[in-house]
């Protein structure tokens, strides 16, 4: 056992979290997401939601302050009048642990899975919420 790490994490994700560089993406993926047929690296979480999983990464995850979006979403597909009720959740969240962040990059679902292909890392959660996926992308320890 080890003090102050979220009990979310299990020792995978850590590893996984560990092993990632500058630059590096890893999803967060709801449960509709083909993410077995799409990770490079799985790590299940499932049962659990995900805003606290993203809580518990960016506890130790910093986001990459290079890029305009260090956080990408994956947009309502055109048609669907859904409003994901989520996404506020998601940007408070991320703004307790990122002052300066400056909103999400949203992606057309099929571009969201190519760069979701080439993520270091998709952790599969029990989210049940819809376009609940996010992208996020490694910054530097400062």
């Amino acid at each position: 056992m080890l003090k102050r790490v979220p009990k979310i994490l299990s020792p995978d994700l850590l590893k996984i979290l560990m092993e990632m560089g500058h630059g590096d993406e890893i999803v967060i993926a709801d449960g509709n997401f083909p993410a077995a047929s799409i990770a490079q690296r799985l790590v299940r979480l499932d049962g659990h939601p995900s805003s606290p999983i993203l809580e518990a990464v960016l506890e130790l995850f910093p986001l990459d302050t290079f890029v305009n979006h260090p956080v990408a979403l994956m947009s309502v597909v055109p048609g669907d009048n859904y409003k994901p009720d989520i996404w506020p959740a998601y940007e408070e969240v991320i703004r307790k642990h990122e002052a300066h962040f400056k909103g999400f990059e949203f992606m057309e679902r099929y571009a969201f899975y190519e760069r979701a292909k080439k993520a270091y890392a998709v952790i599969a959660t029990g989210e049940n919420a819809r376009y609940a996926n996010l992208i996020l992308k490694k910054g530097l320890i400062q």
